[in-house]
């Protein structure tokens, strides 16, 4: 029998793969043959100094992707061979990461970042069968049928990428899919010195800052956005509005760890300024006069609440402090996450489209 409430643990765990993959290998240039066998790394000498972060970071970085292998695995192969199958993944994709370092300029592979990635999949495994052993991830698909309606996967695997996007610092508090700019500089690099950039249009103005109430509005899009969302999987209005407003509570403080993380602690909520606020209380009012909107009529709503948002970030320009923010999470430890949330924040909204897309013609919303 079907089951109507797939799980988001296997698109996840294939997500934050191919995040590990991007962080593991970019800029993905340079490539080559040094004539060392990509295994050598494993019987190299051990390194003399490294630091706390690295061993943390190391750990950290592959816990998740082994306790979503293990609860995407548990189904077809429940308890702990699931936990030894997620272990062996994630030792296997580190394995392969630090041997293709061997061929890039500006990666160095490590004996020691092997060891402890596979011991951070391995961790994450192990903390999965722990839950399942206790019962906890069976209540949890309980709470889960019970809030959410069935064929929620997409919507909650949006919805876990949400904060991820918002890491990256954007122009306008909540705004992500600012890539107009981005794309026409790209173009323009493409096209030059062929005939066909003449066909290119080029903006006649430059791209100026949002006026004070465009970005009151703005805020106020971007942060209805996830509450929207989790409206078209949420029937009843008062775990709606419990959901909005967790949702909301998540989007600022992960937007004061962005702050926090490119401009430093004591800037953490400077964000906040009068549009900011303002935008804020716009998105909870909306959201709480949309309780009882159809989840039928959520999708379609949600779909031009978002191209309005991404219409109106797009005549904005990049953030000003972009330069300075890149410089300060490139000086080593940030610099591949910093990567991973900015393609999440330029990606986000489109690909909500694509699965608000596939939700038009489905009749089974409420």
């Amino acid at each position: 029998m079907r089951d109507p409430h797939k799980s988001a643990a296997l698109p996840l765990a294939l997500l934050y793969a191919a995040l590990i993959v991007y962080a593991s290998l970019y800029p993905f240039t340079g490539w080559r043959d040094v004539g060392v066998a990509p295994w050598a790394y494993l019987g190299a000498p051990l390194p003399r100094y490294w630091t706390g972060f690295d061993v943390g970071a190391n750990l950290a970085g592959y816990l998740p992707l082994g306790f979503l292998l293990a609860l995407a695995l548990r189904r077809r192969h429940p308890g702990w061979p699931a936990v030894a199958l997620a272990a062996l993944g994630g030792a296997l994709l580190s394995f392969s990461m630090e041997a293709l370092q061997t061929y890039l300029p500006q990666r160095v592979p490590s004996n020691v970042d092997f060891a402890l990635n596979a011991a951070g999949g391995l961790a994450g495994a192990l903390a999965a069968g722990a839950l399942e052993w206790l019962g906890a991830l069976e209540r949890g698909r309980r709470l889960r049928a019970r809030w959410f309606m069935p064929d929620s996967r997409g919507a909650l695997v949006l919805l876990a990428l949400w904060p991820v996007g918002l890491l990256f610092p954007a122009p306008v508090a909540f705004g992500m899919g600012q890539v107009f700019e981005r794309l026409e500089e790209g173009a323009a690099r493409l096209l030059a010195d062929t005939p066909f950039l003449r066909w290119l249009p080029l903006r006649e103005l430059d791209l100026q800052p949002l006026l004070p109430g465009e970005e009151v509005l703005c805020v106020a899009l971007g942060a209805l956005v996830p509450c929207l969302l989790g409206y078209t999987v949420i029937a009843r209005a008062w775990r709606r509005a419990v959901f909005a407003l967790a949702a909301l509570a998540a989007g600022v403080a992960v937007s004061a760890l962005s702050a926090g993380l490119s401009y430093g602690p004591v800037h953490a909520w400077a964000w906040i300024g009068a549009p900011v606020q303002q935008g804020l209380w716009l998105a909870l009012l909306a959201a709480a006069l949309l309780l009882a909107l159809p989840s039928r009529l959520c999708v379609p709503l949600l779909m031009a609440v978002l191209a309005a948002q991404v219409v109106l970030l797009n005549t904005a320009p990049q953030n000003p402090f972009f330069a300075l923010t890149l410089q300060a999470w490139e000086q080593g430890r940030f610099i591949h996450f910093h990567g991973l949330a900015q393609w999440v924040g330029w990606l986000w909204p489109y690909a909500a489209f694509v699965y608000l897309i596939g939700r038009v013609g489905q009749t089974g919303g409420r």
